[in-house]
């Protein structure tokens, strides 16, 4: 029989399953569950969080587990016994049974590569114990295949459909052609379950390495239009050349090209070794830039559908950018995403065509780099690699190799940390010495007027203070 040794586990994971034996006593049979087992079985790295199943009480045993470890408590679903415990810098789930045995409670779950489990007793004591298996999780694990443990198992909780897909990319399995159907039968329902476990789940298929892969076998199983059923339209709509695609094959291909920018950006000389950290900057809920990256590289045309107009002769998307904001602002708060993401995201689809508008000036004026840089803000560095990655995406290209002849992109990458220090230093004038310099009361010109010698201050055309409202009597700034 299969094994699980301790010392698989982290020592954090040891001290909350130690909480747990300890705060349960002898009277609770409490079990390892789900993912950890399976991860600490295969060798591979453990995630933060573990689960713990017990036959009753879960609720009043996280609270006793979180107050002996000076954990929080968070109460998950009271009435099918469901809480967390945040301690230790992990995350402990316990929950009640979900049948009258640890079997029956495996056989409940959602695939059964996860419906194994390991006595907390055994394994704390002797080190080792060994892993409970009714299904044939393992067997499957060792075949690389995905199936769910029942046939009502998807349908029971449709959200499982969205996870397989998230485990076949993130453990290298594979739906059993069976399983495939039932996912892609259950798909409709998925409309129903709550946006904040849907959103969570999205999230996790933004981390993996291969999303790009993920997003086509959910698009492919019919569970991606019901996530985001703005993607039907552009499926259908065309584009004109350069490109190649379609809306959505090219924006699928913009997210492939954003996955190898965000594993390989050191090849974005000279500046990984300043890309990568701001890659990995959270944004709050889980979510990094990297994977905001990701979700802009799939919606930054979601408004081309809408806006496809033919006009002497040529195919054009007026305001698709304006629109596409707005848009997936209204995606985020469906999904509730936390404001912060849905902030940068509409931002980056606000302006994602700037970077093409600036390359197809004459010149880039001192002036149009300042405006650009003050209107990204922190986001210029996500712009410009939204741009790298769409432009890579107009004929199907690697971004590494687009990125060699982006100069454009390299040079406005390059500017970005002057301007970040110059827009550092204190301001030359303030809203009082404008008001007294032209009788001003408080009000929205006061406010434009210190724009206009901000800007002149950040492009050094002004110095010191009275340089400044010299400038602002001469008018300068008013283009």
């Amino acid at each position: 029989m299969a094994e699980l040794r301790l010392e698989r586990l982290t020592p954090p994971h040891i001290g909350l399953l130690g909480a747990v034996a300890a705060a349960g006593g002898r009277r609770v049979t409490a079990a390892l569950v789900g993912g950890a087992v399976r991860d600490a079985w295969l060798g591979r790295p453990l995630s933060q969080d573990i689960d713990v199943a017990v036959p009753a009480g879960a609720v009043d045993l996280a609270r006793r587990v979180a107050d002996r470890l000076a954990g929080a408590f968070v109460l998950l679903d009271a009435e099918r016994g469901a809480a967390r415990v945040l301690a230790l810098g992990r995350q402990l789930d316990l929950t009640d049974f979900r049948a009258p045995t640890l079997e029956g409670d495996l056989a409940a779950r959602d695939y059964t590569v996860n419906a194994l489990a390991v006595p907390l007793g055994a394994l704390l004591r002797r080190g080792r114990a060994p892993i409970v298996d009714p299904t044939g999780g393992l067997a499957d694990l060792r075949a690389r295949r995905l199936r769910p443990p029942s046939r009502g198992a998807l349908a029971d909780d449709p959200l499982r459909a969205l996870r397989g897909v998230r485990l076949e990319l993130a453990l290298g399995l594979r739906l059993t052609p069976g399983a495939a159907r039932a996912v892609a039968a259950v798909a409709p329902a998925l409309a129903a379950v709550s946006a904040e476990r849907i959103r969570d789940e999205l999230i996790a298929l933004l981390a993996l390495p291969e999303t790009a892969r993920a997003l086509r076998r959910a698009d492919r199983l019919g569970l991606l239009a019901v996530v985001l059923p703005e993607v039907e339209p552009m499926r259908t709509t065309p584009q004109p050349a350069p490109h190649r695609f379609s809306v959505l094959e090219h924006s699928l291909r913009a997210v492939a090209a954003a996955d190898l920018v965000v594993a390989r950006s050191e090849r974005l000389e000279p500046f990984g070794d300043e890309l990568a950290p701001h890659l990995r900057e959270p944004l709050g809920g889980g979510i990094e830039r990297a994977n905001t990256l990701k979700l802009a590289a799939l919606l930054h045309d979601v408004s081309k559908p809408q806006t496809r107009r033919a006009i002497g002769g040529r195919i054009r998307f007026f305001e698709h950018d304006v629109l596409g904001a707005i848009r997936v602002r209204a995606i985020g708060e469906r999904l509730r995403l936390p404001e912060a993401v849905t902030a940068v995201l509409a931002r980056l689809v606000r302006h994602h065509l700037r970077p093409m508008h600036l390359a197809g000036a004459e010149a880039v004026t001192d002036r149009a780099r300042y405006r650009f840089y003050r209107d990204l803000g922190p986001e210029t560095r996500d712009l410009l690699l939204l741009a790298l990655v769409d432009a890579a995406a107009v004929r199907g290209e690697s971004p590494l190799r687009v990125w060699r002849r982006a100069t454009l992109i390299r040079d406005l990458l390059g500017g970005w940390e002057v301007q970040r220090r110059a827009v550092a230093a204190p301001p030359l004038v303030r809203g009082q010495d404008v008001m007294e310099r032209f009788g001003l009361g408080p009000g929205p010109e006061v406010g434009r007027l210190l724009a206009r010698a901000r800007e002149a201050q950040d492009l050094g055309l002004v110095g010191t203070r009275e340089e400044a409202l010299a400038y602002l009597d001469s008018g300068g700034g008013d283009s």
